[in-house]
């Protein structure tokens, strides 16, 4: 037995014979192999996303080269629907290829380009120009991120057997969640000093690189073709995808309970927003707030991890539910508490455990879609699941954005309010086996 295999066997707790539920036995021979080449791939892309993160590291870019403030808000839901909403036609592609991990490799050689493209653009860019070129950036980048988003639920499909998957994100989310902890410090440490245009858009430069090497690692895997199905026109056209929200009710409750998770990701700008009003926007905040991150993830990861294994709808109920109870905490001492909104702690610390929240949201929801089918049909679902979300969440944060011109907390109550129902609606969704 290899080392390799011993340590896929200690971390997933097999004793016996290998666990290969829900893929085939020629796939089951790389399980180990392609396990941990799918840990350090995700690894490589989630510090890369967390250094180039519109939420942070972007706003504070586009702020610091005097982008306006209407271009800084676009950011986020271009970024985040952008991603989601063409894959329902991007799907049509991905399923007449019986091997879907070049698409990832492709996508993030794009994301590479996008985010380097954007370490350009500070250096030589202000003002306007600069935001509308970090836009277009930004859109490249959604685009490229969508071809990632649709092929690796099938590659995960494909080479990880059922009851490993959620481990195999919770340790993910935990390794990456490391690094992004020390990138984290070194912000904060650099922050005594002097920051400079150079010293962010390095940042940006170093950020595009971890895609680079993401891509190299995951062309790695070794992936069996799948056999192709040939769709007719009716049959493949979005209308006709979107009837499965329709005629399959577990898959349309699963929507609409993810659609009620958004608030966990809508509501993490505002805990920035509301502390450089209290507090200030002096740099080693943003130190701490990517530290918070980090530490929530190392903590938190593997544990959602290994519940989302036993019962993935739980830990969407469970992790929403932690980020509503805190939006309305937030809401009432933001209101009513004027010395408490003041203190610096108290952003970081309501932003780690939205941290901790959020990572159980989205590893709850994406081991629930991945179990939920296989194969083509799991294509359909993804696809059409993240274009609905998308388009909801353009909405959604365009209402968001106008709301919080008249205030920024009651944004923050109004979307947990909506994250409660989303705990109840995750809770009655049918267990997958």
């Amino acid at each position: 037995m290899s080392k390799l295999e011993k340590l896929y066997r200690y971390l997933n707790n097999e004793t016996e014979e290998r666990v290969c539920k829900d893929i085939t036995q020629e796939a089951c021979k790389h399980v180990p192999k392609n396990y941990f080449l799918l840990i350090f791939s995700s690894v490589f892309s989630k510090l890369g996303d967390t250094l180039s993160n519109p939420k942070t590291v972007l706003t504070w870019l586009m702020s610091y080269v005097s982008a306006p403030v209407y271009l800084i808000s676009l950011i986020v839901p271009i970024r985040e629907s952008g991603s989601m909403v063409p894959q329902v036609y991007l799907s049509k592609f991905v399923k007449q290829q019986p091997i879907r991990k070049w698409i990832w490799v492709m996508g993030s050689l794009f994301q590479f380009l996008a985010i380097a493209s954007i370490g350009f653009i500070t250096l030589y860019f202000e003002g306007t120009t600069a935001g509308w070129l970090i836009i277009a950036a930004v859109i490249l980048f959604s685009l490229s991120r969508s071809l990632c988003s649709i092929s690796s639920k099938d590659v995960t499909g494909k080479t990880i057997p059922k009851t490993r998957r959620g481990k195999l994100k919770g340790y993910t989310v935990s390794i990456s969640g490391i690094l992004v902890l020390a990138a984290g410090l070194f912000i904060l440490y650099q922050s005594k000093n002097e920051q400079t245009i150079t010293f962010y858009s390095n940042l940006i430069f170093f950020a595009s690189v971890m895609w680079l090497i993401a891509a190299l690692i995951y062309s790695r895997i070794k992936e069996f073709p799948e056999t192709i199905q040939t769709d007719n026109d009716q049959q493949s056209g979005f209308l006709s995808k979107l009837r499965l929200l329709k005629t399959d009710p577990n898959f349309r409750a699963f929507v609409i309970a993810r659609s009620l998770l958004l608030c966990s990701a809508l509501t993490a700008p505002y805990y920035i927003v509301l502390s450089q009003k209290y507090i200030g926007k002096e740099a080693y905040l943003l130190g701490l707030f990517i530290i918070a991150r980090g530490i929530a993830a190392i903590i938190s990861a593997p544990t959602w991890g290994r519940l989302a294994d036993k019962s993935s709808k739980n830990v969407m109920a469970i992790a929403v539910t932690i980020a509503s109870a805190l939006g309305i905490i937030t809401f009432f001492i933001v209101s009513y508490f004027d010395t408490i909104r003041t203190l610096v702690w108290l952003y970081p610390v309501a932003f780690f455990i939205l941290g901790i929240a959020h990572g159980g949201v989205r590893l709850g929801r994406k081991t629930y879609i991945v179990d939920m089918a296989k194969g083509n049909k799991r294509t359909d679902y993804v696809s059409v699941s993240n274009t609905v979300i998308g388009l909801i969440l353009l909405v959604t944060g365009g209402l968001s954005a106008l709301v919080s011109l008249l205030s920024i907390e009651g944004v923050v109550l109004v979307l947990s309010l909506f994250g409660l129902l989303g705990a109840y609606k995750s809770f009655k969704l049918s267990e997958i086996k």
